[in-house]
Parts: C-alpha cells; structure tokens; sequence
C-alpha cells in the first residue's frame, strides 16, 4: 500500500535525514529542483526540444529555493528565466539564501508585478509556482495578485498557453486536507512533490487544484505512522488473506443476508446482492417482506428469497449461524417496521455477532435514534455519503464545512476516523477520495483521482452494489477494515474497465473481468 504523508511527517523526515549527516539541506534542495526540471520534460517533451522562456515564483521559505534551483538549471539548459521573489531575500532560510544568491550570479530577481505593470503570463512557455509549498499554514495574501501571475485556469489547453507547473502542492492549498486556505488557491497543470505523495494531494480540492501528480524520489527514508492509499494489493486479500482458500462447498463461502424493503423499492437490495454474489459469497438470500415476494422471484435467479415480515422473523433467521453478514438500508424503508429490523440485526443472533453493512436508510435510521446508533459493535459497517455523513456526525461535517483559515485544516481523515471511534466500528467516508477508519485509528484512503478517476461511477445504485460487495466480502470472512478496502478498489476497478456509459447493474457484471485479469 502507497503510503501518503502530513507536511509534519515530511518535515521530520527530512529533518531526520539531515540531522543523521547523511545529507544536506542544500543536497536535498539540489535534487528537488532537479527532479522538478526532469518531470517537467517527462510531461512536455517539446520543452526540452527548444530554449523556451519560463517564470518562476519564489516565495520566501525553502519551497522558494527549490524555485531557485529550477531557476538556475532551465538557464543553464538555455532558457529565459524571468524569477519573481515576494519579501526581502534577507529573511529567506539558509539554504534557500545559498541557492538565491546562486541565481543573482547569472539573472535579476524581481519583486512580484503589481497590477499597474500588466505583466502577461502568456508571454512565457512555464511557469513555475514555488512560492510556499508543503508549509503554508495560513491563507495566501493577495490571491487575485499572485493568480495574475497565472493563465485563467478556463485557458489551460488553448494554443500558447503556458504550462504550470505547482512545487510541493499548489500554492494556498493545505497539503495536509486538500483544502483552500481562506478558499483560494493557485492550480497547476503538473504538481511535482518529493518522497512521497502528501495526504492533500488526494482529498478535497487537492487534485482539481493539482492537474497531474508526479512523486520525485530525492534519497529520504521512513515513513512514520503514514496513511495507506489503498492500491491494487487490497486485490491479493482475494487470495492472500482468504480464510476459505479454494476449496470446500458453498456454506464455507459464507452466506450473505440482503434485507430488502417494501414492494416496488426492492431494485437496490438485488443490486446489493448481485454484487455481494459476484465477489465470491457462497450463498446470497434476499430477505423481504411478504408483499414483495412476488417481485423479487420475477428478477432472482441465483441469489435466494426469504420472507422476513418483521423482526421476530429476522431473529429466527439469524439463529441460522451459517449467515455470516447481513446487508440493511438499501431500499430498505424508514418506516417502524425497517427500524425494528435494524435493531435485530445489531442485536445478531447470540455472540459473535454476524458482520453488518449500514448504507442508506439504516444510516438514516440510526442518525436519527441514539439507541441504535449506541448498538453499532466492531463488526459493523457504515457506508454514508457526504449528506448521511452528516446526518450521523453532524458536529464533524460542521467542520468540514466551515472555512478552512489555517493549516492543517480539519481533513477528511480527521473525520473519518473521529467517526470511527465515536461509533466503535468501521466508517467508509464516500467520495472520489473514499476513506476508510477503523475504530482502532487505522485509516486508508481510496482515491478515484487522477489516472483512477471514474467518473461515471456516479450513477444510481453504484452505491448499493459497493454495500453488496463489502457484506460479500464480510461473508466470506474477512474483517471489516479488509473488507471495505478490498470492495472500494474493486468499485471503482470494475467501473474503470467498463467505461462511460455505465450503469449499476453493469458493476457486478464486470467484476468476473477484473479478477480474470488479475489473474484470480
């Protein structure tokens, strides 16, 4: 699992590195500046084929002597270098002094433009945003006069303009929560960070301020108590980590309890259970109420049908020990009778309680009684949205909400993993940065960003398939830290190799392609 660093973490690392002797601070600056210039060429060979004209922007700590350092190696390659530095270059950090005054050896160093001078960004080919970096801590100043410094980011593409290109992270955003400073932030076509990627490159506004996202090794080691990415290893828990392995009949696959709700909203618990059956649980029942029998066997086939009409039924089910993990909420109704059913599942059928999965209305129902919410147990999961994130820990999307005036801002992170511990069970934060928290302080992040993103995925219903894959998964025995890692990847691989045009029922359909061509 990649592993995704804070700004802190970074900083005693490199501060680790440097007080060991086994690098300088003026080495490491050395190779940032070197490895940016190289990511640069990488993206945009043409640049490297011609003496092109770049502006870089230097801010006042040691991400501005990474821009000194770019500065010097594009001149030396032959370019014109226009370099830009707000403050007094006597406050600048040592080693950024040392590579400031390198530069002043060969070009001018500029106070940045004001308004009255019409500096045009188009008449350059780069421009490099070196100004603050991983450290920022507070809201840029003067945003509308370091953004004129930058094409409108609606040009980005057009013939002429020119590329940008963010060291570290884009000037203003918080590197730690992907948040905007003050709600501004600079934006780059290309962000070039050193080690390891940072934790705001990922959540929030972090890749849409970000472009693309190069990582440059510069010859750190450690990690700390870094946050996992979650990649395509969670796939080898298929087999790694199966309990079951190959063999045996279906009832050691476990068997997976879908509950649906009322007639004519059973659509989401079969898509639930269509995915819980193609991610390998060995049995997968459809447990309704009795009026919609008749519905679910006109659309089932493989996955099987129960009558479940209240909770005294759903608790005679469940002394059945061989259903290993019950899905509720999708579709499921938020009427007494739903309520009832909930409590009797969290309740389960005598010790170990069975695995749950929480999306939807159960999530509804449970923010809206303390009862039920005091009956989530470790073996339970939840899978809300921004929107029931909010319902169910509405002090903590009050902070996510609320502008971001200093770094580290409250992440994504934060929360989740507040939320975990609060309920005592896992929370799987939805988004295009998916993050999953255990109630032990485990956290990974799932981001459908970048080269990842799927946007496509969001589509009615892929959120019942994505609940049916983790109570799959959870049937056939694995925890649920695992088990949500493992389904969120699987998510969004399985959209991925569909494409646009995908609709929910497509998500369990493709599966079999996915694990064929992982070689499972």
């Amino acid at each position: 699992m990649t592993e995704l660093l804070t700004s802190a973490q970074m900083r005693a690392i490199e501060a680790a590195a440097i007080a060991s002797g086994k690098v300088t601070g003026l080495a490491l600056m050395e190779r940032a500046g070197a490895g940016v210039v190289e990511a640069v060429f990488a993206a945009w060979p043409e640049l490297a084929a011609a003496k092109r004209r770049a502006a870089v922007l230097c801010g006042p700590g040691n991400n501005g002597g990474d821009g000194f350092v770019v500065a010097r190696l594009l001149r030396e390659a032959g370019w014109e270098v226009q370099v830009f530095l707000p403050g007094d270059p006597a406050r600048l950090p040592a080693d950024a002094r040392a590579n400031y005054e390198c530069w002043c050896g060969m070009g001018e160093v500029r106070a940045l433009p004001g308004p009255e001078e019409g500096y045009d960004p188009w008449g350059v080919d780069l421009v490099i945003d070196a100004l603050f970096g991983i450290g920022l801590s507070r809201p840029l100043e003067d945003v509308a006069g370091l953004a004129r410094l930058l094409p409108e980011r609606e040009a980005r593409g057009e013939s002429g303009c020119p590329r940008v290109v963010a060291v570290d992270v884009p000037s203003g955003l918080c590197a730690d929560s992907g948040r905007r400073l003050g709600g501004r932030a600079l934006w780059a076509d290309l962000t070039v960070t050193f080690h390891r990627a940072k934790t705001g490159h990922y959540l929030a506004e972090g890749p849409f301020c970000c472009g693309k996202l190069r990582v440059v090794p510069i010859g750190l080691e450690g990690m700390g108590e870094a946050t996992g990415l979650v990649g395509a290893e969670a796939a080898g828990r298929l087999t790694k980590a199966d309990p079951f392995g190959r063999e045996g009949h279906k009832f050691v696959h476990g068997h997976a309890l879908i509950l649906s709700g009322p007639a004519g909203r059973g659509g989401a618990a079969r898509l639930a259970a269509r995915g819980a059956l193609r991610i390998g649980a060995g049995l997968v029942t459809v447990g309704c109420a009795p009026a919609a029998m008749a519905e679910h066997a006109a659309r089932l086939d493989a996955v099987m049908l129960r009558e479940v009409a209240d909770a005294a039924a759903l608790a005679a089910a469940l002394e059945d020990r061989r259903i290993t993990a019950l899905c509720l909420g999708p579709g499921m109704g938020l009427g007494a009778r739903e309520a009832d059913l909930l409590a009797a599942a969290l309740r389960g059928g005598g010790a170990p309680h069975p695995a749950l999965v929480l999306d939807a209305d159960a999530l509804t129902l449970v923010a809206r009684d303390q009862a039920l919410f005091a009956a989530l147990h470790a073996a339970c999961v939840l899978t809300p949205h921004a929107g029931e994130f909010a319902r169910l820990f509405p002090d903590l999307a009050g902070r996510l909400a609320a502008p971001a005036a200093a770094g580290p801002a409250f992440s994504k992170l934060d929360a989740a993993r507040a939320a975990a511990a609060r309920a005592g069970c896992v929370v799987v934060f939805k988004g295009p940065d998916t993050v999953i928290a255990g109630p032990d302080g485990r956290c990974a992040l799932h981001a459908a960003q970048y080269e990842r993103a799927a946007p496509w995925l969001a589509t009615a219903g892929s959120g019942d398939v994505l609940a049916g894959f983790i109570c799959g998964l959870l049937a056939r025995g694995f925890s649920p830290f695992d088990a949500a890692c493992t389904a969120v990847w699987l998510h969004v691989e399985a959209a991925r190799a569909f494409g646009p045009g995908l609709i929910a029922e497509d998500l369990p359909e493709t599966l079999p392609q996915v694990l064929r061509a992982l070689g499972l």
